[in-house]
């Protein structure tokens, strides 16, 4: 090719033959919603779920944000007032949060996380940048309203400078001062993490109960907070463990909200008269007691128990109608859920519930006759389950009622004549029974929740300390279907509840299978040795015992008769030891203690589960008690336990049944 026609050839390729097409190249920027997040007097902002993003921006785009418009966001938990732009919490009190469209970010200094700029600058930005792109003139220099400049030298970089005048207390130079921070347009080009949101539908509802003082984990987090982790590992389950229902539409979600006591309690001026006790020394420890182990004293206080269980009582009830006010298509069930304490409270709560709550609206069309005589009634059967049948007579007499027999003293007992060993038997079944709670009265509750979960609980160590030593087999709480008390191995606050119902027999808790369908591989390596070191043990003995015999066999006529003889009894003797060691085997001992009866508290089904430790918790367990305590939280194994009975009461079952699993 001549010279003449190369340069013929090179004009196409210029940047000026691409010029007239250089509009084309911007595009408007999309936008995101974020809201702020204060904690220890940090910002840190948070982006909506694309869901709920989408929303804010249909409802902006409408130009009804000039109007006190309020969104539902966070599956209905958060109300944003796009006017105020400003996120409020829905049952629960917490700080508001403001609210943005954010277009354009910056680096903050502290911990890289992308800061979005006001709406109002961010409008700005993207003239400038549309300007620069459309003319492709770049090294446009902005100053923000705090006058801290940005320069767009080209879409791929653009920077923020603080103002060279300022020093901070380190006494920085104004050259540190100006080191440049990234800018980023577009939520697409900053690191975040952004959920795709929640399902709609709601199946069923769980309200939580915290257990002593205000932070529930080892992070020192609300009940909120840990809740959010319980609802957000929830969610992940569902996707992992009920797709085929999900995708059929079968299922949507289960929501968990948190019940607060603790600060109602604290409330009361108790604190002011704890702090006029309290030593001045070791500040922090004495604090701590005060708001957090006092609780369990409070609780066995008569004034005090009557604040906590009316203050759960009512924050239940107050929870159930906001719910249903703001959630009128809600058909399904509630249940309920206590850690530690709380679980103690509800435990009370549902032992003192009506069997039929929904009853007492019409109870005023029964007469006290009928009313009266169902108290005798059930007097009479107190006392044939007593074997004191023949003393019927003379508490009808007495119009004695349930109520009244329970008020009742050795000395009015004496009066009706009732003789001493009737007499201690009566009393000591009122004991019993009225130790079975502390002294307070109950509220009822709004409705009948369906199972009860309970987590780190101490339920069976005050129901000993009360003076309870029998469960009976036929109790089963008034208004609940089933009962899961789960706890950690090495957990230091939880107790057992079916040895309280079966006394007689050792049996060891059903292990909560590994969400991921198997057991965790320590637990198999620790089996897998026993059962080794358990046929080691039998082959060593049945090899020990050919070698003696053939060692101690002579050939004398009356020593061969003799060892014959002990041939017939060891071998009898060995005949016996297979006979029973199969039964020691872990998997029999597990298929056995799966099929015990332990009464109706559960329908029948076994109460206690028991979590997988993990690896390293095995080497200390005293070490991971705490943490033991406060696990459960984010614990997928509980929470696909929860999940896995709720859905069982709507007939839909998880993808896969898991190995171990009831």
């Amino acid at each position: 090719m001549s010279a003449p026609q190369q340069q013929q050839a090179q004009p196409p390729a210029a940047p000026e033959a691409a010029e007239p097409d250089a509009t084309n190249r911007y595009e408007a920027v999309v936008p995101h919603w974020f809201y702020c997040k204060v904690t220890d007097s940090r910002e840190r902002w948070i982006p909506f779920s694309t869901q709920d993003s989408e929303r804010l921006e249909e409802a902006h785009g409408s130009g009804r944000d000039k109007e006190d418009l309020v969104v539902p966001t966070s599956g209905g938990r958060y109300d944003v007032h796009l006017k105020k732009r400003q996120r409020v919490a829905v049952y629960w009190e917490e700080e508001v949060s403001e609210v943005r469209r954010c277009t354009w970010f910056y680096k903050g200094d502290k911990d890289n996380k992308y800061i979005p700029y006001s709406e109002t600058f961010s409008k700005e930005l993207e003239e400038a940048y549309m300007i620069a792109v459309t003319l492709d003139e770049w090294k446009k220099k902005l100053e923000s309203p705090s006058r801290e400049i940005i320069i767009l030298h080209n879409p791929k970089l653009m920077v923020h400078y603080h103002p060279v005048a300022t020093s901070d207390d380190w006494g920085s130079t104004p050259t540190e001062q100006g080191r440049p921070r990234t800018v980023k347009r577009g939520v697409e080009n900053i690191a975040a993490e952004i959920p795709n949101g929640e399902p709609l539908q709601i199946d069923h509802l769980v309200f939580v109960v915290h257990g002593i003082g205000p932070a529930c984990d080892i992070r020192f987090r609300s009940i909120i907070q840990c809740v959010n982790d319980f609802r957000n590992v929830s969610l992940s389950m569902l996707q992992a463990h009920f797709k085929k229902a999900q995708e059929q539409q079968q299922i949507g979600r289960v929501e968990f909200l948190p019940v607060n006591w603790h600060s109602s309690l604290h409330s009361t001026g108790v604190d002011v008269d704890l702090e006029r006790i309290t030593l001045p020394s070791i500040n922090r420890l004495r604090h701590f007691i005060n708001d957090t182990i006092l609780d369990v004293f409070f609780y066995n206080s008569s004034t005090y128990c009557q604040t906590i269980v009316d203050t759960v009582a009512s924050e239940m009830n107050r929870l159930y109608q906001l719910f249903l006010q703001r959630n009128p298509l809600f058909k399904g069930g509630v249940s309920i859920a206590g850690h530690s304490l709380g679980s103690l409270i509800l435990f009370d709560l549902l032992t003192n519930q009506k069997a039929a709550p929904e009853e007492d609206e019409h109870s005023k069309e029964g007469s006290r006759t009928t009313s009266s005589n169902k108290g005798i009634e059930e007097v009479t059967e107190i006392l044939t389950k007593l074997e004191l049948s023949e003393y019927c007579d003379v508490f009808e007499k007495e119009k004695m009622d349930r109520q009244a027999l329970f008020l009742c003293t050795e000395e009015n007992l004496k009066e009706m004549g009732i003789p001493l060993g009737p007499r201690m038997k009566i009393l000591h079944y009122i004991s019993s029974k009225t130790e079975m709670q502390v002294s307070a009265n109950y509220p009822q509750l709004n409705y009948k929740p369906t199972i009860f979960f309970a987590f780190g609980s101490p339920i069976g160590m005050f129901l000993t300390v009360r003076g309870v030593k029998r469960i009976n087999p036929n109790y089963s709480l008034p208004t609940c279907k089933g009962f899961f008390n789960i706890f950690h191995p090495f957990d230091p606050v939880a107790y057992r509840i079916e040895p309280m119902i079966v006394p007689d027999l050792e049996f060891e808790p059903m292990l909560l299978p590994h969400h991921k369908g198997r057991k965790r591989m320590h637990l198999e390596l620790k089996e897998g040795l026993t059962r080794m070191s358990v046929d080691l043990k039998n082959n060593l003995l049945g090899s020990l015992r050919v070698a003696w015999q053939s060692f101690t066999r002579a050939p004398l006529p009356a020593v061969e008769a003799a060892s014959t003889d002990t041939e017939a009894e060891a071998e009898a003797g060995t005949e016996k030891q297979p006979e029973t060691k199969p039964d020691e085997s872990p998997t029999a001992v597990k298929e056995e203690a799966s099929l015990i009866n332990v009464g109706r508290l559960n329908g029948g089904n076994r109460i206690d589960y028991v979590l997988q430790e993990k690896p390293i918790e095995s080497f200390n367990e005293y070490l991971f008690a705490l943490q033991g305590h406060l696990c459960y939280w984010e614990s997928e194994d509980t929470v696909l336990l929860v999940l896995k009975e709720i859905y069982q009461t709507q007939g839909i079952t998880l993808d896969q049944p898991l190995p171990g699993s009831q």
